[in-house]
């Protein structure tokens, strides 16, 4: 008789604990969104979030919970934009899956550039990446856990300013030294160039004269080498009016000279 007791005994407390395992028999993975059914009860608060930062966005949680929220932000994440976001009776887990939910898509990224085929021009080279971002935690979800923001968006190389190529150009001044100094040439030139740089960063050209070909050299960006075309140009009509000055019965006086022309004799 005790001997049956026993079996009868033995067999419901194994249906007992069978009874309390999910179903399946082995527990699934946790998710770190929802509150396990022994976890205190979540604060739930309507939310009205203009968008910007992650900070931006933990201080209004703050405001609309009456809550503190403990949240971790790297420096380097604030400046991403957070859209707007409208929530009424939501609760900071189902705000963050959300969020995270809706910055995941994939996007086009420049990975480098290929140069080859005709004319050995340079084409971008592209990849997609899979992007989200939001917060995270570890443990189970209270109103007390601590949120830590993660980013996981492709790095863009930092901007650098497009430098334009230095040229080399020479300029004959042989006609016009017959009216001017190479010194009075030189000095307007540079004026100009000083003009142009007055309160900006500027690197004028090099210039250098050379006395037995009577070439002006210049070395440069070639928009500021522009300016020697002016410069040149207008002497040319002043060589041309001071000619006519002294001979009025002259008709064959050379025509000025054209942009990055020399004049002609």
């Amino acid at each position: 008789m005790k001997r049956i007791i026993l079996v009868i005994t033995l067999a419901a407390t194994a249906a007992g604990f069978l009874q309390a395992q999910p179903p399946g028999g082995i527990p699934g993975p946790r998710d770190p969104y929802s509150a396990s059914q022994s976890a205190p009860q979540l604060t739930h608060f309507d939310l009205d979030f203009p968008g910007g930062s992650p900070s931006s966005l933990v201080k209004a949680i703050e405001k609309a919970s009456g809550k503190p929220l403990n949240a971790i932000i790297p420096p380097e994440d604030e400046i991403l934009a957070i859209p707007p976001l409208k929530m009424k009776s939501v609760t900071v887990p189902e705000l963050f899956k959300a969020l995270t939910s809706a910055s995941h898509k994939t996007v086009i990224v420049v990975t480098g550039t290929y140069f080859g085929g005709l004319g050995g021009g340079g084409s971008p080279t592209y990849t997609q990446q899979q992007i989200d971002y939001g917060f995270s935690t570890d443990g189970p979800v209270r109103d007390e856990s601590i949120w830590y923001f993660y980013s996981n968006t492709p790095q863009q190389p930092p901007r650098q300013e497009h430098k334009p190529d230095r040229i080399c150009r020479f300029f004959q001044l042989g006609g016009i030294l017959e009216t001017y100094k190479i010194e009075d040439v030189t000095t307007a030139i540079e004026t100009g160039w000083k003009m142009l740089g007055a309160g900006h960063d500027f690197t004028p050209p090099e210039i250098s004269f050379h006395k037995d070909t009577k070439l002006l050299i210049a070395v440069g960006d070639p928009e500021k080498l522009h300016l020697i075309d002016t410069v040149l140009e207008q002497l040319s009509v002043g060589k041309t009016l001071a000619e006519k000055a002294r001979d009025p019965y002259r008709t064959n006086f050379p025509a000025p000279a054209k942009s990055g022309e020399p004049a002609k004799q």
